[in-house]
């Protein structure tokens, strides 16, 4: 009958259009999920966490202003790389450089602005390419105990000291550990006063920082530098392995604009600002 056929032709054209609609709409719930699922897998990162070595002058070193905070050339070239990027920098004073490493271990910190590379920090630690600086690291002695220094076995039966948990490179690292007599401290200024002391034959600190430190601290006729540097290490900023801001596109855009900067000669010129900075405060 031609009404009944009629009628079933409709039916069945309805079905199909309900059929292609659900189609679409599940099409489009799908593509829903997995947008968010992506975006829950790579969240943004609004705000990211550094710290630093405190006693590095003129790269880092406490906020006389804001103590909780750090400052220096360093943290201002990461926070123009940052600022560019979108991203808010707030570098924190840990209180010092082996605290620091343990937070950003554990991923409670999320960049460590100024770090050397070791076979142990390469665990936990994400390095950025370029170093945005080279440090040649010096043996300072008193001026009035100089004695000669040519290569690292010149220091067996002498005692030295410096920073908790400080590296002068691989190399020496590992020499040291089964060589030298080397006394960790909290702060350098204790390591300057032990050498006038005479408790300590000498201070194992990098040239630049030492420079800076003495100078301020009203002693730098008192010690020298000598010749040859223990070693010269790259410097490095570092994003801890277990930091949420840590991804391969916020990796490739830092290290972008760092290759720019260090290239047009940014941090030399910050070098300058902060070292007068620097200076410019009290004892």
């Amino acid at each position: 009958m031609p009404g009944s056929r009629m009628v079933i032709y409709v039916l069945a054209l309805k079905k199909k259009t309900l059929s292609a609609s659900a189609r679409i709409v599940t099409f489009l719930l799908t593509l829903m999920l997995v947008c968010v699922a992506n975006a829950a897998q790579k969240p943004t990162c609004k705000t990211l966490t550094a710290s630093g070595n405190p006693e590095y002058p003129p790269l880092l070193w406490e906020d006389p202003g804001a103590p909780e905070h750090l400052t220096g050339a360093a943290t201002a070239l990461l926070e123009e790389i940052l600022e560019s990027l979108g991203v808010k920098l707030e570098v924190q004073n840990l209180g010092s450089w082996a605290r620091v490493q343990r937070l950003a271990k554990i991923g409670e910190l999320d960049m460590v602005a100024g770090a050397f590379i070791t076979s142990e920090r390469i665990q936990y630690m994400d390095y950025l390419l370029p170093p945005f600086t080279n440090l040649a690291a010096s043996i300072w002695v008193p001026k009035d105990k100089v004695f000669e220094y040519r290569h690292w076995p010149d220091l067996q039966g002498r005692r030295g000291s410096t920073l908790i948990n400080n590296s002068f490179g691989q190399g020496f690292d590992r020499y040291a550990e089964d060589n030298l007599q080397i006394v960790g401290v909290r702060t350098i200024e204790q390591s300057f006063e032990m050498a006038i002391a005479g408790r300590i034959d000498y201070v194992l600190y990098e040239r630049l920082q030492g420079q800076v430190k003495l100078q301020r601290l009203g002693l730098a006729d008192e010690f020298v530098a000598l010749d040859v540097p223990v070693s010269t290490e790259g410097l490095f900023f570092t994003f801890s392995k277990n930091s949420s801001c840590n991804t391969f596109e916020l990796r490739e855009r830092i290290a972008d604009r760092l290759y720019t900067l260090v290239n047009a000669g940014r941090l030399d010129e910050l070098v300058s600002e902060y070292t007068a900075r620097y200076m410019s405060l009290k004892p």
